[in-house]
């Protein structure tokens, strides 16, 4: 079920799968409306809801460009969002790092059950 369309927080923003595509998009470059809604195939409509939330939550960042309207990705709205998912970054090196030593001991075992 897809969340409401205003939201106030960059947590429950990019919970929704086409704001998390938009974002993915505009990572690279400033892109009109049209253009985003052209690329991920959503609706003109959809699109500005969604730019709209994240330009609320202060994740994209909005600027005229002669008639159009330019989005782009802010990334100081990120920093929340960065800080929160990089406490987890020792449990993944941890868990990386256990994973590649067990699959190096099953390479052993093979290799020595070979020779």
């Amino acid at each position: 079920m897809a969340r409401a369309a205003t939201t106030t927080d960059a947590f429950n923003a990019i919970a929704e799968p086409q704001r998390r595509r938009v974002l993915m998009l505009l990572k690279g470059e400033g892109l009109p409306a049209g253009d985003v809604a052209k690329q991920l195939g959503l609706s003109q409509s959809a699109t500005s809801k969604h730019l709209r939330v994240l330009r609320e939550v202060g994740l994209v960042y909005a600027h005229r460009d002669g008639k159009r309207r330019v989005y782009g990705l802010d990334a100081r709205g990120l920093r929340p969002i960065h800080e929160w998912t990089g406490g987890f970054e020792s449990f993944w090196s941890e868990t990386l790092g256990r994973l590649d030593e067990y699959v190096r001991g099953l390479q052993r075992k093979e290799e020595s059950d070979a020779n």
